[in-house]
């Protein structure tokens, strides 16, 4: 079961995406208010970007063993594989369905936004450089989905005086907890050249990612 979730899980985040669009486009947006409106924009955010790292084009999984994290040996598993990266994406989930359930708590609302700014940096910048590329995949839902969302729930909660200074630092704070039970966590914990759950060759070299970190001397 777990071996089979490893490798679908991001096929369900992609259902769960096109389900929850429409319910919001046709239904939902007129049935709540603004702020948790702009929060299910912000889950929608997150699910597109998953779908873009890992669906489709996808070749995130050697992106971040090859190139974020160097691995050049057993990419296919190390540091990250095939649980520990279904792991580390559904539980954020959990974090920005929270969000919207809660969603006059500006300070966990203000977290998520911080953690799609450092998408933005992570892939616009980091990853870039590390993989000696224009694009790798989740950079254009990072700056054209995640960006503008977060920029427009903090000019909403700042001119509607929602946001306290209270709700800066415990946002700030929140942000570096979900940073690491959702990435640093379940990563380090899961980590294992030995590890059953290596990710596929087709998951690998999806959107040629395999071959064009190989030509580029990452690999």
């Amino acid at each position: 079961m777990l071996k089979w979730y490893g490798h679908n899980w991001y096929k369900i985040g992609a259902v769960a995406l096109i389900a929850l669009t429409f319910l919001t486009g046709l239904w939902w947006y007129s049935l709540v208010d603004t702020l948790t409106l702009i929060l299910i924009y912000n889950l929608l955010a997150v699910l597109a970007h998953q779908t873009e790292e890992y669906l489709f084009p996808g070749g995130a999984q050697v992106v971040l063993n090859a190139g974020f994290y160097g691995e050049k040996k057993d990419y296919d598993r190390y540091p990250g594989n095939a649980l520990s990266s279904g792991v580390v994406n559904t539980l954020a989930w959990g974090f920005y369905v929270a969000a919207i359930i809660f969603s006059q708590a500006i300070w966990l609302g203000l977290a998520l936004m911080l953690f799609g700014f450092f998408q933005v940096i992570g892939h616009g910048g980091q990853m870039n450089i590390k993989t000696k590329g224009w694009y790798n995949p989740g950079l254009a839902t990072a700056i054209c989905i995640h960006l503008p969302v977060g920029i427009y729930y903090i000019a909403y909660v700042t001119q509607h005086g929602l946001a306290t200074g209270t709700d800066w630092l415990w946002g700030a704070v929140t942000f570096v907890v979900v940073i690491a039970v959702t990435v640093a966590l379940p990563v380090q914990g899961l980590k294992s050249r030995d590890s059953d759950y290596p990710f596929t060759p087709e998951e690998l070299n999806k959107f040629g990612m395999l071959d064009k970190l190989k030509a580029r001397g990452v690999i």
